[in-house]
């Protein structure tokens, strides 16, 4: 016969299993997708003139979980790339979207793999 005490530890022990189960793909899952976001970036749809804009992009750790992409040579270019900014002599140029869907995806992939770690 199991004891009542016996069948609670042992529902403890499962959820404590399953929810470090989640956290240790969650961890895995954000490094590995600000990872890709890093590759691609690198990759063609980052601008390049001199290819220092291109070959700044980095990642670091800011959290326990938490991962961010950056760009450690030409910070202060990635707005004004991105979304375009207005010319001296007037005018603007137009902003060549790199970042966004680097982005989009990443944030889709991670989901899926958050969700599939769940429903294991």
């Amino acid at each position: 016969m199991i004891r009542i005490n016996d069948l609670s530890r042992e529902i403890l022990r499962m959820v404590d299993s399953y929810a470090a189960e989640v956290q240790d793909e969650i961890e895995a899952a954000s490094k590995e997708e600000t990872q890709n976001i890093v590759r691609e970036l690198k990759g063609n749809p980052s601008p390049k003139l001199t290819g220092s804009y291109r070959k700044g992009w980095r990642m670091k750790k800011i959290g326990k979980n938490k991962y961010v992409a950056y760009n450690k040579t030409d910070y202060q270019l990635t707005h004004l790339l991105e979304n375009g900014h207005a010319n001296r002599g007037g005018g603007r140029t137009e902003g060549i979207p790199h970042i966004r869907p680097a982005e989009e995806q990443a944030v889709r992939n991670f989901i899926d793999r958050v969700e599939g770690a769940i429903r294991r």
